[in-house]
């Protein structure tokens, strides 16, 4: 039931090295959960409309838009779709939410490279996602069960708030449990695509404490850095009202820019952790 994942566990104080020494563990250990994931990518179009949270008849328009590839044919020249399908509707939909049209949509994705993966899909969309300002929809738990593509337990429902895709209700005063609750769109996805990843819920507890602790002290080094070398000394220049207005619209421009930077600084440090020698 819900309430199981009330209240939220507490979070610990984490050990970084543990935590990464675990997240970028082989997921081969994990005997056949690697086996069974590879088994589970392919979709057929009814499965991909329920993941992706829309209906066929959507999915169908996106391709006659041609916004998603072609599916492969499979057995019986049945055609199915993958990983990156879902990676592109999930990209789609976070520019749509933005306000983007269906032709800026069709532009954005023709800049793409025609082999991109579904993990540069999944950073184009955190990157998109940024640009909005946080919001939280309310999803009931048969709507968060089509887009798993599986029935969820109460195991898969703390796993998602401890990911903060999902804010855990308390009952209500009746003891009743909620029929819906709030989910965070831009965290969503990434809290489906882990649920049988093999990493303890006590992990992912841990990594989000890290991940929170180190990306609030960035921001808060930068706003810093900005207000106290580009900011006050403009504001001391006694600026006209032509220049304010021109360093109004740098600074909305600051905060894509500053992600972007982030995410690609993360990438390489990433990728120089899985590079080097194992402990």
């Amino acid at each position: 039931m819900l309430h199981n994942i009330w209240p939220p566990a507490p979070i610990p104080e984490p050990d970084p090295r543990g935590v990464t020494a675990i997240l970028l563990s082989p997921l081969g250990s994990a005997g056949g959960v690697e086996a069974r994931l590879a088994d589970e990518a392919w979709f057929t179009v009814d499965e991909l409309a329920a993941r992706a949270g829309i209906t066929v008849r959507t999915l169908r328009f996106y391709a006659a838009k041609g916004l998603l590839p072609p599916p492969e044919l499979g057995p019986r020249r049945v055609g199915r779709y993958g990983p990156e399908h879902l990676g592109r509707l999930e990209l789609i939909e976070e520019l749509q939410r933005q306000g983007l049209t269906l032709a800026a949509i069709e532009r954005y994705l023709t800049q793409l490279p025609d082999d991109i993966g579904s993990l540069d899909l999944a950073v184009h969309r955190a990157l998109v996602a940024s640009w909005q300002p946080e919001t939280a929809e309310r999803i009931t738990r048969e709507q968060l069960e089509r887009r798993a593509g599986r029935p969820l337990t109460d195991e898969d429902l703390n796993r998602l708030a401890a990911t903060g895709a999902i804010l855990p209700q308390p009952p209500a005063e009746d003891g009743s449990v909620p029929v819906d609750f709030p989910v965070d769109p831009g965290l969503l996805p990434l809290g489906l695509r882990i649920l049988d990843v093999p990493i303890p819920l006590e992990t992912l507890v841990a990594a989000r404490a890290v991940v929170r602790l180190h990306s609030r002290a960035t921001a808060h080094d930068l706003h810093r850095l900005f207000r106290d070398t580009v900011w006050r000394p403009f504001r001391a220049s006694e600026p006209d009202p032509e220049g304010l207005e021109r360093m109004k619209e740098l600074t909305a421009h600051i905060e894509p820019l500053a992600v972007q930077a982030l995410v690609t600084a993360f990438q390489r440090s990433l990728a120089e952790e899985l590079a080097a020698p194992a402990e």
